[in-house]
């Protein structure tokens, strides 16, 4: 190998750890290599023996060796290119965009298992050169681009190995920003995901941020215009992809008239799916869609291998492009592999095909370790030559290869879980020091600067001083004597004073004194959490510095605002609602067993000026019930009768108002909230004994009920809430039919003594 005789431009200052430094820095030496670049990328493995017997499946150890060969040739090829500025059209290179993304996925896989840490090390510096960043942010459009987005699985598979925050957060921003854009609740003109092949670039990426923050909205969201893609895309009588809907119409059909489905389009579905597959819960709603459609492609992909082993670049006309092409074939070879690695393909039927496609593809491994005759970049068939090579194809080959070693192998269950964190020595070894400064020359320097190294290390604070969880951390499941369903209530001075309570189907919480002061004008109504498990979830969610983020079991995402939230009260006179500020008192009654329940006082709070109102409530919450019991008693200096307005804040976004019911027949009051594009709806319901209603009213915040209320006299109601993306109710209609099958008691029940 020809060393490069002019520097790679900008290339790879590599990770400067929190660590202390191992040792010292070493100068830059006149001749050396550019900044970077380390001279073992620069050589490739020793050609081992490639061909294999298509009649029986090859050793796990000369499949590894073609593996790692390839990968080492592709790595010294692009380590020993000048890296561009400008990235975006990069063919060779080590780019951030998606022609080098779709090698790095193929190396970090290999990389999971290889003795060989000069790949790890290879992908760490080129992650770090991009600062884990990614392209396209100069307009919306771009910025949506699934090809930009590719790159996304490198860092992820860094930050899963890893741990370290900032490896994931470029990536998480740029996925939170297109979040809301993928769940749209109504269908575009235009798709986001418009073309076949990124179905491989970003749907994967979007499962595994799931996967590693446990927040369900990026997989949501992938799966709503996956969906999408497919409904436009996917011809169900060809049980085949069309690369984009231009492949519709008259003017892009085949000499003979027909539609072209082009191998590599199809290559990037299925492949897709694998990858998309493996980080999919076993539970989710739509696994079985996307096993299904695997599964179709899979019978029609095996039924147009041709003769060599090889498929053609257009499907259905192979003799329109008669010449061997491995772009396609390589991602057909990688996909049967894994669909019989995983149970999803009956290995006899699917074996001898992985096989022959396996045999195949090495025969085009040309003399300096790529693998030739792979169709150049495009978006439909072209001729291809044999020499030609793609970083898509070394990408994919690697991964054909680490599954036709697995098929040595049981088979293996889905989901894969994510790689274990590395060892602080093996991620040492694998994180390239940036390299000194070229004015370090001479001991005394070389000693200068590994001083002021060392001084950075100490003096430099580190956050994980204050041991806080990480920003991105899933939450981790209690204790398994924790996971029992209960139903609990905490006063929790160390979230300002918060009052909470759930049980296994709902969260709520009110508010406290010390927020009161910190952060007026805060006040007395209902926050509802959104919880999608049966145990309790709260304390730790809150342990989180935002747990307004959903990390697997639910969130707070409600946003009480200045409004009644769900089922806050206030004193309804002169059309406006006079309401106390936040609860005073508390009195927690019983907790952790089959009922929740506590008192709170509110002070006196002023109706204009013609009256004085205070409060007592009691909140019970039965383990098994969506509802919270609510007795009230307030008390006033003036005797005459309250209206009493009950209510449940308005919402309304790009999807809308909402939906209310007003029920004066069965003293009900519900709201089904617009869809929130990340986290779904919730659902409140109100139930007041109806022979105290006195209508209802609304003002800017709330939707109301109003009832008549005697001072002194206590009266009770009831709060309820739903979660779509919860356990119980995945539909407004769902959660309005249970509302409506439930009864209520209203008589004051005698305070129990415990």
């Amino acid at each position: 190998m020809v060393l490069p005789t002019r520097p790679c431009v900008g290339l790879l200052a590599a990770l400067f750890s929190a660590a202390p430094l191992p040792g010292p820095v070493l100068a830059q030496t006149v001749g050396a290599l550019p900044p970077g670049v380390e001279g073992e990328w620069l050589t490739a493995r020793d050609r081992p023996a490639l061909y294999t017997d298509i009649a029986a499946v090859p050793s796990r150890q000369s499949t590894m060796a073609a593996v790692e060969y390839v990968a080492s040739s592709q790595i010294a090829a692009m380590a020993s290119e000048p890296l561009a500025l400008s990235t975006g059209s990069n063919l060779t290179q080590m780019s951030s965009n998606w022609v080098a993304a779709t090698f790095y996925v193929g190396a970090s896989r290999l990389a999971r298992i290889s003795d060989d840490r000069r790949t790890l090390r290879f992908l760490s510096a080129v992650a770090d050169h991009y600062n884990y960043s990614l392209r396209g942010a100069r307009s919306g459009k771009t910025m949506l681009n699934a090809d930009d987005i590719a790159i996304g699985d490198l860092y992820e598979e860094l930050y899963a190995r890893r741990g370290q925050e900032g490896v994931l957060m470029p990536l998480r921003q740029r996925l939170d920003w297109q979040v809301p854009y993928l769940a749209r609740a109504d269908d575009t003109p235009a798709l986001v995901w418009w073309w076949a092949d990124a179905l491989y670039m970003a749907p994967p990426v979007f499962a595994r941020m799931t996967a590693l923050t446990g927040d369900p909205k990026y997989l949501n969201a992938a799966d709503k215009e996956w969906k999408r893609t497919a409904a436009r895309l996917w011809v169900e009588d060809e049980k085949l992809f069309l690369r984009d809907e231009r492949f519709k119409d008259d003017g892009h059909r085949q000499a003979n008239g027909d539609r072209i489905y082009w191998s590599r389009a199809n290559g990037w579905v299925m492949g897709g799916l694998a990858r998309w597959l493996e980080a999919l819960p076993a539970d989710f709603a739509s696994r079985g869609f996307y096993i299904d459609l695997f599964e179709k492609m899979a019978g029609r992909i095996a039924g147009l291998q041709q003769e060599d082993g090889l498929w053609r670049a257009s499907l259905l006309n192979p003799s329109a492009y008669p010449e061997a092409e491995t772009s396609g074939s390589v991602f057909y070879v990688y996909a049967l592999a894994w669909g019989v690695n995983h149970g999803l393909l009956d290995r006899d039927i699917y074996l001898p095909h992985v096989l022959k496609g396996w045999a195949a593809l090495n025969r085009h491994i040309l003399p300096n370790g790529l693998v030739g005759a792979a169709q150049k970049t495009g978006d439909q068939p072209v001729s291809t030559a044999p020499q030609d090579v793609g970083l898509y194809v070394s990408g994919t080959y690697i991964l054909a290869g680490l599954e036709v070693a697995a098929l040595n192998d049981p088979i293996r269950s889905l989901p894969l879980a994510e790689p274990a964190r590395d060892a602080a020595e093996v991620i040492a070894a694998t994180t390239p020091v940036p390299p000194a400064p070229v004015t370090v020359v001479g001991p005394e320097e070389i000693r200068r600067r590994d001083a002021e190294m060392r001084a950075t290390s100490a003096l430099s604070y580190d956050p994980a001083d204050l041991n806080r969880p990480s920003t991105i951390a899933p939450l981790a499941p209690p204790p398994e004597d924790q996971r029992r369903p209960r139903a609990v209530a905490r006063f929790a001075p160390d979230r300002l004073d918060d009052l909470l309570w759930e049980n296994d189907r709902v969260a709520h919480r009110i508010y406290g004194p010390a927020l009161e002061v910190r952060e007026a004008p805060s006040g007395s109504g209902v926050d509802v959490w959104a919880k999608r498990v049966r145990y309790p979830f709260m304390d730790r969610q809150l342990k989180f510095p935002n747990y307004h983020v959903d990390r697997g079991e639910g969130l707070d995402y409600y946003d009480v605002g200045r409004g009644r939230g769900a089922g806050g009260l206030g004193v309804w006179y002169d059309n406006k609602l006079w309401t106390s500020r936040n609860f005073s008192t508390y009195d927690i009654q019983k907790t952790g067993g089959d009922e929740a329940r506590f008192s709170v006082t509110y002070r006196p709070w002023p109706v204009d000026v013609v009256r004085t109102v205070s409060e007592v409530r009691t909140f019970s919450l039965p383990l098994g019930s969506n509802f919270t019991r609510m007795t009230s008693t307030l008390s006033s200096n003036i005797s005459a009768p309250l209206i009493v307005g009950i209510g449940i804040s308005k919402r309304s976004n790009d999807n809308g108002r909402g939906f209310v019911t007003r029920d004066a027949d069965h003293g009900r009051l519900m709201f089904w909230e617009p869809d929130n594009p990340e986290h779904g709806s919730l659902g409140i319901a109100l139930s007041v004994d109806p022979a105290t209603i006195e209508g209802f009213a609304e003002d800017a915040d709330n939707y109301l009920i109003l009832i008549r209320v005697t001072p002194g006299q206590p009266f009770t109601y009831y709060m309820g809430s739903a979660w779509d993306r919860g356990l119980d109710f995945s539909s407004r209609q769902s959660w309005e039919d249970f509302v409506a099958g439930q009864s209520f008691e209203f008589r004051p029940i005698p305070q129990e003594v415990d």
